[in-house]
Formats: C-alpha cells, sequence, structure tokens
C-alpha cells in the first residue's frame, strides 16, 4: 500500500512540474495557445488533487509521519500558496490567448505570478525531499 501511495504521490508531483514548464515557455514569450493552457491548467488540477490527497493519506498512513508534523503543514501551506500563484498566473494567459490583453500588463503580471509560483514549487520539492524537522 506505501509503494503505491508514494508512486501516485511522486506522479501527481511530475504532473505540477510539467504545469510549471509549460507556463514558462509562455512567461519565456511563447504564444499562449488556449489547447495549451487547458493541458497545463488540467495538469495543475490533477496534480494538485493528487499530490494533497496522496499526501495526506501518506501522512495518515506511515507511522513515524503526523499529519500535524512541521514538514507536513509547511508542505500544505506551500501548496496552497503554489496553487493561488497559478490562478493568477492563469488569469493573465488566458486573457492573451483570448486577445483581451493588447499592452501586455496582465501578462507581465502573469509572468511574475509564475515565477513566484516555480519559485514555491522548488520550495515544496525541496520540503519534501529533506523533510526539515522529520
Amino acid at each position: 500500500m506505501y509503494d503505491t501511495l508514494l508512486f501516485l504521490h511522486v506522479l501527481a508531483a511530475f504532473a505540477l512540474v510539467t504545469t510549471v514548464v509549460v507556463f514558462s515557455a509562455f512567461a519565456l514569450g511563447a504564444s499562449p495557445d488556449s489547447r495549451v493552457l487547458s493541458v497545463g491548467n488540467v495538469l495543475w488540477t490533477i496534480g494538485g488533487l493528487g499530490t494533497i490527497i496522496f499526501g495526506v493519506w501518506l501522512a495518515l498512513y506511515v507511522n513515524g509521519y503526523e499529519i500535524w508534523d512541521g514538514w507536513i503543514i509547511t508542505a500544505i501551506v506551500l501548496w496552497a500558496i503554489a496553487t493561488e500563484l497559478g490562478r493568477r498566473a492563469q488569469v493573465g494567459y488566458v486573457s492573451l490567448a483570448a486577445g483581451e490583453d493588447a499592452a501586455g500588463a496582465g501578462v507581465r503580471q502573469a509572468a511574475t505570478m509564475h515565477w513566484l509560483r516555480t519559485v514555491v514549487v522548488l520550495g515544496l520539492l525541496v520540503v519534501m525531499v529533506y523533510k526539515p524537522g522529520a
């Protein structure tokens, strides 16, 4: 059971990182296509739900971990921050794909939100690998 939960948790994390890569292309100047945006958003939804569900399940399943361990709470907080930053980035890129942001102000803000999310996701990965305080 542990191996299956861990596999699904890591697989969901790969979906999150894939979304970061897709949005990095937009932040670096690629034209946001609505289909690619949709794929990125679906991957974030699946990855986000998968990481939180299987992560909490793992924390409850493994005897050495508790849901209130500092590194687990930190991971959950970082996950929530990354999700909100991603939502804000998505808004800007969707408006550009729809042709609503000719001046590019929303795109600059979306890129900023994306790069902040990237840093938060990197921090989340560091917390998950090193488990500080565990």
